[in-house]
């Protein structure tokens, strides 16, 4: 099935040939050059999977991505060409699916958003219950919403995904291995601390909303489990 890809990147030459590889997969593509734009488009076009330069004039992929995960859940991949890891896990932070470091193959680029929308998909038809709970935390699975009590979270879709992963199975320890496997479905090509990003928001989200209550508890030297401690 083909799906709508917005393209947000300043660089005509850099659009041009990540559109064309797009294209090339079957996809419709929207490009805009600069955030708000974006932004815009996104709101119109409600594409499938927004593509995120990082450095663009007028407002930042960093501000055009916070503005996207207060609106809707569209998966993101962001290109960067700050190769500092703090950047990327800011980026990440924000509510990035995913990162692609510039300069970049357009082949790997396309393989990413593959992954990333088979992953959609199939979290969509995902079989088994269509709610989940554990203490005062709980899934809606159709609804794709999550709770603590009666608060819905605001979560991106790596962090719903995790959520759920672990959720399924309160008390078992999950590596980090396991975890890129399971959630993030590709070739995954980043760091330990990827994965400890999205963990940490995750966290954070929980205990925000629960006084402080920690449910994922870190097994140092091995990965994390979800559960009172």
């Amino acid at each position: 099935m083909s799906s709508t890809i917005l393209i947000v990147e300043d660089d005509a030459g850099t659009l041009e040939i990540v559109a064309m590889y797009l294209r090339r997969d079957g996809h419709k593509v929207v490009t805009a050059a600069d955030g708000l734009e974006g932004l815009r488009l996104a709101r119109e076009a409600g594409p499938d999977l927004v593509v995120l330069d990082l450095m663009l004039p007028g407002i930042d992929g960093m501000e055009v991505c916070r503005s996207l995960r207060a609106e809707s859940q569209v998966p993101v991949v962001m290109l960067t060409a700050r190769v500092e890891e703090e950047d990327r896990l800011a980026g990440l932070d924000l509510g990035a699916d995913d990162y692609v470091t510039k300069p970049f193959s357009p082949r790997e680029l396309a393989a990413r958003v593959r992954a990333v929308l088979r992953r959609t998909a199939r979290d969509a038809l995902e079989s088994g219950p269509t709610e989940i709970t554990y203490g005062d935390v709980r899934v809606d699975l159709r609804n794709h919403a999550a709770f603590v009590k009666e608060s819905r979270l605001t979560l991106t879709p790596t962090e719903f995904r995790l959520l759920v992963l672990m959720l399924r199975e309160p008390g078992r320890t999950f590596t980090r291995e396991q975890i890129i496997d399971r959630v993030f479905g590709y070739d995954f090509d980043g760091f330990d601390r990827t994965v400890d990003a999205h963990v940490s928001n995750l966290r954070r989200k929980l205990e925000a909303q629960n006084g402080g209550q920690r449910y994922i508890q870190t097994i140092y030297g091995i990965g994390y489990r979800f559960g009172h401690e």
